[in-house]
């Protein structure tokens, strides 16, 4: 599965509609990111879901998230604010591990199997630096949604024991979402369909790359890895339900090579995630 930028939804081709902006610190440019790519189908982890977003009314993006209860959802900040200008005027989540063969009128909400959102907000510093600085968002919904297992964020800054090459062969993850399958000059692959991948830690607090507030995750035919719809969905630890980071960006237009993940391990996004919790 690959993580990318925002994905229209009346799109055949499933385009990239906005470049957020360059990643300051690579040599590479960095787009919000897509789906999960080389991965499988998968009816586990039910606690990700699809989120549609409205602009004016009508269907205009979708990405993906992590349900943390049964009423909050985990995604990305660049997906809860009102960036790029046009503000979002409505939020869904869809359930169904299939939501173009499900009971749920997709992208409407007129079906089952799909919640509206009550408020969402991105991390109060997210429009202040380039997007993947503080790309972390939550989303409330006005209906429970009653699972056995949600996801768990991590304790404050364990990741960090993983920076070195040693420690990184040790790491794995469960990356879901509902992104893009392949993409490619001629062909495109879109089903919104949840799907996981199994990536390995390439990156960790690696200078003018990913920093210390996000992660480098391998993208390729062994692992898999996110594209363009992805953004916004967990990296699990491996067989776990610990979300250590949300989808954010890749570094180029065909999901390939690398995936960016933003760590929920930092002492300050989890700060934003008990405030919002809290309520407004």
């Amino acid at each position: 599965m690959r993580i990318g930028a925002f994905e229209d939804v009346g799109s055949d081709c499933e385009r990239l509609l906005i470049l957020l902006g360059a990643l300051t610190m690579a040599l590479t440019m960095a787009l919000p990111a897509g789906a999960i790519t080389n991965g499988e189908p998968t009816t586990d982890h039910p606690e990700v879901v699809l989120i549609l977003m409205e602009v004016g009314g009508e269907p205009a993006f979708r990405c993906s998230g992590t349900l943390i209860d049964s009423t909050h959802v985990l995604t990305a900040g660049h997906y809860t604010s009102n960036f790029p200008g046009a503000p979002f005027t409505g939020m869904r989540i869809f359930t169904e591990a299939d939501a173009d063969n499900g009971d749920n009128d997709y992208p409407y909400g007129t079906g089952t199997n799909t919640i509206e959102a009550e408020r969402w907000a991105a991390h109060p510093d997210y429009e202040t630096a380039p997007f993947f600085f503080n790309d972390v968002g939550m989303i409330e919904l006005k209906e429970a949604f009653l699972l056995p297992n949600y996801g768990v964020l991590p304790e404050v800054d364990p990741l960090d024991e993983y920076a070195t090459k040693q420690g990184r062969n040790k790491l794995k993850f469960d990356s879901v979402g509902y992104g893009l399958q392949r993409i490619n000059p001629v062909f495109v692959e879109a089903d919104r369909e949840r799907y996981i991948a199994h990536p390995k830690l390439n990156a960790i607090n690696a200078p003018r790359m990913t920093s210390d507030f996000s992660l480098l995750l391998s993208n390729n035919h062994s692992t898999g890895g996110t594209c363009f719809g992805d953004s916004g969905g967990a990296n699990f630890i491996e067989d776990t339900y610990v979300v250590a980071g949300i989808t954010s960006f890749g570094l180029n237009g065909n999901c390939a090579g690398t995936g960016g993940v933003f760590r929920t391990d930092r002492q300050n996004v989890q700060d934003f995630i008990a405030d919002f919790l809290a309520g407004p």
